[in-house]
């Protein structure tokens, strides 16, 4: 399977030096059109990028080779490791965010993104725990791709991972518990334990976002942490 790409070349980037490629990182643009979007990428002022922007209509634009490091993760931290622009894949899905009136996610869009993260996946043998969205490997900073995001369908088609409702699994600390998934909990990081709790519910239990870890969210968590282990 292949997608039609158009290539729009930005010139940030650098080498990822000796570190594979493991991990998806998903983001929206947070501008008001595409066209914002994909300049602010390929300004060398700007100092960020992405491998792929995809517009809402489906169409697919690459901007930094897969083999490169892109600048699109910032600081931040997954599984024990920072720095993350070195082994990722970041896709910016171009979406207006919170500041701009945040909307839902077109079909068209989504469905292109599925077979792109599928294509990725497939050749890094990137695993299903390792595609993540911006606010989960920098709470303290981003929200993005946000709560509208649709992680659940893309979890059915094997893209992320997703909790089990029904899990009945021994409860355990928030730290432990978002520690196992890969979250960046204090000490580790300096980043509050109730923003790293409000991530975690943006992406797992959209529905609230209060930063409370309850009941639910423990059954959800542990449910999370047993497909990692």
């Amino acid at each position: 399977m292949s997608i039609d790409i158009i290539a729009r070349p930005s010139p940030n980037h650098d080498s990822r030096g000796d570190r594979a490629i493991d991990m998806i990182v998903m983001h929206y643009t947070g501008m008001k059109t595409a066209a914002e979007a994909i300049d602010r990428l390929c300004d060398p002022a700007a100092r960020v990028s992405a491998h792929y922007v995809l517009d809402e209509d489906g169409t697919l634009y690459q901007l930094v080779p897969e083999a490169l490091r892109a600048w699109h993760a910032g600081v931040s931290h997954w599984a024990g490791e920072s720095g993350l622009n070195a082994c990722s894949i970041g896709i910016e899905i171009v979406n207006p965010g919170h500041e701009f009136g945040y909307r839902d996610f077109p079909e068209a869009q989504i469905a292109r993104l599925e077979e792109l993260a599928r294509l990725i996946m497939a050749r890094h043998n990137i695993p299903a725990r390792r595609i993540v969205g911006h606010s989960d490997i920098a709470p303290a900073r981003k929200t993005d791709p946000g709560e509208k995001f649709p992680w659940a369908r893309l979890a059915r088609s094997g893209i992320g991972i997703w909790p089990d409702s029904t899990f009945a699994g021994q409860p355990d600390r928030p730290e432990n518990l978002l520690a196992r998934i890969g979250y960046g909990v204090p000490p580790q990081v300096d980043v509050p334990l109730e923003t790293v709790i409000t991530a975690f519910q943006r992406r797992f239990r959209p529905a609230r976002l209060d930063g409370v870890w309850d009941a639910e969210c423990g059954r959800l968590a542990a449910s999370l942490a047993a497909q990692i282990t």
